[in-house]
């Protein structure tokens, strides 16, 4: 990872993902973005959308992927300690969770006479 170590708060007030979240909707967001804020902080070196990215190549840059990666292998990435992996987790669960909720609900719908 190239060292960027130009802080979030240092950045234009609205390219800094929490405030962008409450401007424009979470829809605009990276993927990087929105597990930025789920970071909350970077390192001394990186920024939290800087981890934010390393965390994403474990997933093959696919949350979905992201989502079967363990706890120990997040905790890998610099920046990431338990408490934050198991953040991480748990939010993309919650996300698989809802996809497979949005599937059922669409396949008891199967013709207008239901």
């Amino acid at each position: 990872m190239q060292e960027q170590n130009y802080p979030i708060n240092k950045w234009a007030i609205d390219d800094r993902p929490r405030e962008k979240l409450r401007s424009r909707g979470a829809h605009v967001l990276s993927d990087s973005e929105l597990l930025a804020i789920l970071i909350n902080k970077g390192t001394r070196k990186y920024n939290a959308v800087d981890v934010a990215k390393q965390l994403l190549k474990l997933g093959k840059d696919n949350l979905a992927e992201l989502g079967k990666v363990s706890v120990q292998e997040l905790m890998k990435v610099s920046g990431i300690g338990e408490a934050k992996a198991i953040t991480i987790s748990a939010a993309l669960e919650i996300g698989r969770r809802r996809e497979a909720a949005s599937i059922i609900n669409k396949q008891m719908i199967n013709s207008s006479k239901e």
